[in-house]
Formats: C-alpha cells, sequence, structure tokens
C-alpha cells in the first residue's frame, strides 16, 4: 500500500507544481537566492537606483538657463549614471535567466523525471489487487501494461491519481477561488 501513497502523493507534488506554474515558481526561487545570498550586483543596482533618482530630482531643480554649467554638469552625470545602471540591469538580467533555466530543468525533472523513474522501477508492480471478478474483462487493462492479472499497474494508477487531482482542482476552482475572485470585483 506503500506504493499507492507515494504515487499519490508525488503525483499530488508535480500538478501543483503544473498548476503554480514554472515561471512562477522560478520567481520566487531566485528572489528567495537573492535575499539569501545578498547578491553584491542586487545591492548596488539598488544603490544606483536611488542616486540616479536623486540626480533626478536635482536636475529637476536646476534650471537650465541660470546654471547652466551646473545643470550640463548633472545631465551628463545623470547619463553616465544611467547608462552604467542599463548595463549592471543587463547583467543582472543574464544572470537571472541563467538561474531560471536551471530551475525550471529541475522542476521539469521533478514533474517528468521522477515520474518516469517511477514507472520504470516499478513496472512489473502491483499497486494492489483488485477482488477477483469485479470488473471482468477490464481487469487485464488495470494491469496494462506489466502488471500481474488481477493488479492495478503503476501506470494506470499514475493516471488514475493524476485525473482525480485535476479534476479536484478544477472543482476548487470553479468553486471557491473564483467565487472570491467576483465578490472582489463586484465590490
Amino acid at each position: 500500500m506503500y506504493l499507492a501513497i507515494t504515487i499519490f502523493l508525488l503525483v499530488l507534488i508535480t500538478e501543483s507544481i503544473l498548476f503554480v506554474g514554472y515561471s512562477y515558481l522560478t520567481s520566487v526561487a531566485y528572489d528567495l537566492y537573492v535575499k539569501v545570498t545578498k547578491d553584491a550586483r542586487v545591492v548596488k543596482q539598488k544603490k544606483m537606483r536611488r542616486n540616479l533618482l536623486q540626480l533626478k530630482t536635482e536636475l529637476g531643480q536646476t534650471s537650465s538657463q541660470d546654471e547652466f554649467a551646473k545643470w550640463a554638469k548633472l545631465r551628463r552625470k545623470l547619463d553616465k549614471s544611467v547608462a552604467d545602471l542599463e548595463k549592471l540591469n543587463s547583467d543582472i538580467s543574464y544572470s537571472k535567466t541563467a538561474f531560471e533555466l536551471k530551475v525550471k530543468s529541475v522542476l521539469w525533472f521533478v514533474v517528468h523525471g521522477s515520474q518516469m523513474i517511477m514507472v520504470f522501477w516499478f513496472r512489473k508492480s502491483a499497486v494492489f489487487y483488485l477482488p477477483p471478478g469485479w470488473f471482468g474483462p477490464a481487469q487485464r487493462f488495470l494491469s496494462w501494461p506489466f502488471a500481474p492479472k488481477g493488479a492495478v499497474s503503476v501506470v494506470i494508477w499514475f493516471a488514475a491519481c493524476r485525473r482525480m487531482i485535476k479534476a479536484l482542482a478544477l472543482t476548487l476552482n470553479d468553486f471557491i477561488l473564483t467565487p472570491a475572485v467576483e465578490k472582489k470585483v463586484a465590490a
């Protein structure tokens, strides 16, 4: 019976990952990674943004006609800061994309690879046995492809669990989450 519960929990986890979405999970993982590692580039980016806003404020308060030399100096400094910030943003964006690609690969393996490994590893095992004669000729299809006759195979149990969890998720989405959103919109 442990195999049936293990498969059910694995399908529950993988369907939850698919329901939430790879993009959201990778974004959360990257934000967590940045907070934990305290990436120096992100700290520098925040500092540069603050300085850029200060320069813009100071430039807006300076008259271009009355104090042209000061205004021109601030303008050059602002242009240089914007160029530096754009370069840093592209570097951070590149590293974020690389990180997200790695996390998405791990998630893909968790979702699909773990199920394939379970199917290959337990392909000849019975998840559980059915009482004889209950399902008639359909009993052979429930043991498809390699499980003993009269048993439910891993492949069929994966499909049944996946189908049940998706149906439950759609029901919850339709009757619990959607009305809550509609109430917020109506208010």
